[in-house]
């Protein structure tokens, strides 16, 4: 999160004089009541000196309730929380700031942030004396091997006065967010045939290579550069015409990840679910670093909303980049058994590469897979199979992953890579490369 700035405590926390004088500790309650009883005493045996030794132990702990009801008011506090994203494993550090705005000293102070506990204890911090206009800082770290949104907060103050004779507890209304991405693997740069940095090579070799009659000029506009005048297409319109700047096309590649419940088994941070979620981070961040736009699809046809058209990104900023890590970190299973949906959405796309991660498939889902590719796009699938994420030994009819899904996909265009257990994302990558001799399109395919 961001800083937490200062806040101050919320309300009342419970109502006044009634809160304050609930608050009274074990002594204070001894203090009080053996006032009382003095006084009493000194009432019916008429002795002055005992009053005023009553009335001197039952206005201790009264004043110190007072003067802690009036410094709660006064304390205030934030959290700062760095970094805000994490990625599985990684660990954050929150921050804690309690500051003293009053013109009193406080007592003891007690802090405790209320945390998940997947992220770890609940952090308990004691803080001596803090004098007016102090500030006191502490910290705890974070951490956690699942994704997810976590809440921090919210903070809880316990004030003591220097007596022990009043001890109250507030709590303050900020709530911080942490998310935990998944892992992603740096992939190594193959070289992908027909693009650079993601722009149509093809497309500018084309534009380089045509004459003056192949330029498709416009109209001139306050502030064009006048070197860029087309003086032919201005003698023939009688008008300023410039020839227009090139706009090279942005390639493009979708992530489709498979979320069906019925294809994966198992849970937890090693499971073959987190591993195909890893995986298509680990794309989508190696593609955008790249040049590409991207787009991320799953089974159910939703995809992340993108800037540009058909849900595609248009930048590789940070903002980007962040946009998917997030929605990948709350992404769970789907209770859909098939993958038509994820046809529809693709159904009259723009073509570009298409990098699948699906989990088991059955042969009709298989059919349905192969037809989700794209005429001149290239398509790449990596399958995880149940049995060998189990530990079961492969068929001896469908070795290495070359049974019947696979090969429907293979006939339909795809290049097919198995994912066995514990191998890295980036040698997968590497043997994709090396079956299809690029992932992209050829030069003068459609690049996008």
């Amino acid at each position: 999160m961001e800083d937490g700035g200062t806040r101050r405590p919320d309300g009342d926390g419970g109502g006044g004089v009634r809160a304050t004088l609930a608050g009274l500790t074990t002594r204070g309650r001894s203090f009080l009541a053996a006032g009382v009883a003095a006084a009493v005493c000194a009432y019916v045996l008429g002795q002055g000196d005992l009053l005023r030794v009553g009335l001197l132990l039952g206005v201790l702990p009264l004043a110190c309730a007072a003067v802690l009801h009036r410094t709660r008011h006064r304390v205030a506090g934030g959290r700062r929380l760095a970094p805000a994203r994490v990625p599985a494993a990684g660990e954050a550090r929150v921050h804690l700031r309690v500051e003293n705005v009053s013109r009193l000293p406080t007592g003891l102070l007690m802090l405790q942030d209320r945390v998940p506990y997947v992220l770890g204890p609940r952090p308990r911090f004691v803080l001596d004396r803090v004098e007016p206009g102090g500030r006191r800082e502490v910290s705890y770290r974070v951490r956690s091997d699942l994704r997810g949104r976590y809440p921090l907060g919210p903070l809880q103050l316990r004030l003591t006065d220097p007596f022990g004779m009043c001890e109250l507890t507030r709590s303050f209304s900020a709530e911080d967010t942490l998310t935990v991405v998944p892992r992603v693997e740096a992939l190594p740069p193959v070289p992908l045939s027909g693009e650079s940095q993601g722009r149509g090579d093809g497309l500018r070799r084309a534009l380089a290579l045509a004459g003056d009659d192949d330029v498709i000029p416009r109209g001139y506009r306050h502030g064009d550069d006048l070197r860029r005048v087309h003086w032919r297409s201005t003698a023939r319109h009688g008008e300023l015409m410039v020839r227009r700047e090139e706009q090279p096309r942005r390639a493009r590649c979708t992530v489709l990840l498979d979320t069906r419940r019925t294809a994966f088994e198992g849970a937890g941070p090693d499971s073959a679910f987190e591993w195909a979620v890893a995986g298509a981070a680990s794309v989508l961040v190696h593609m955008l670093e790249r040049g590409f736009s991207v787009r991320l699809l799953t089974d159910t046809g939703a995809s992340v909303p993108g800037e540009g058209a058909d849900g595609f990104t248009t930048g590789g900023g940070a903002d980007t980049a962040g946009l998917l890590m997030d929605t990948l970190a709350v992404v769970g299973h789907s209770d859909h058994t098939g993958l038509s949906r994820a046809h529809d959405a693709l159904r009259g796309g723009s073509g570009g590469l298409l990098v699948a991660f699906f989990g088991d498939l059955d042969e009709e889902q298989a059919a349905v897979a192969a037809t989700l590719r794209h005429r001149g796009g290239g398509a790449i699938a990596f399958v995880l199979d149940r049995a060998e994420w189990r530990g079961e030994p492969a068929p001896a009819t469908a070795p290495d992953g070359d049974g019947e899904p696979p090969r429907l996909l293979r006939e339909a265009g795809w290049t097919v890579v198995g994912v066995p257990r514990g191998t890295p994302l980036a040698e997968l990558w590497r043997r994709a490369d090396r079956e299809r001799g690029g992932l992209t399109p050829a030069a003068g395919e459609d690049g996008r």
